[in-house]
């Protein structure tokens, strides 16, 4: 599986950024797709990720009530929309998939994970 994410960029805090990430080759092992992060300096860690049988989804908490991850099944994209956006959500957005239908604890861990994305660089500048 191979994905490629896109729409990163310059923004203002309060502003607004929609990430897409789609995803080709053996689509049939895109069952969970989540967006991680990671900041200069950090680790990465998890966003979001939902799950295509009953379209389960989690966040991590500091970014619920304004980012909303949804997925395009037939175009095997896979999107997160950022609203309200802070300085501290400044970092390199990856996204990344499993074949596994995930439990909702299994989403949180990057290692459930086996395919990444190349990132992509969202800045909010203060």
């Amino acid at each position: 599986v191979q994905l490629q994410a896109s729409g990163g960029g310059l923004v203002q805090a309060g502003g607004s950024l929609r990430l897409s990430c789609a995803a080709s080759g053996h689509t049939s092992s895109t069952n969970t797709l989540g967006w991680f992060r990671q900041a200069p300096g950090k680790e990465r860690e998890f966003v979001a990720a939902i799950r295509r049988s009953g379209g389960i989804t989690s966040y991590t908490g500091s970014v619920k009530g304004r980012f909303t991850i949804s997925r395009d099944n037939a175009k095997n994209t896979v999107y997160l929309h950022m609203n309200s956006l802070r300085p501290e959500d400044t970092a390199v957005y990856y996204c990344a998939t499993a074949a596994a239908s995930l439990i909702v604890s299994s989403m949180w861990s990057a290692d459930n994970y086996p395919y990444w994305g190349q990132g992509t660089l969202v800045t909010v500048s203060s």
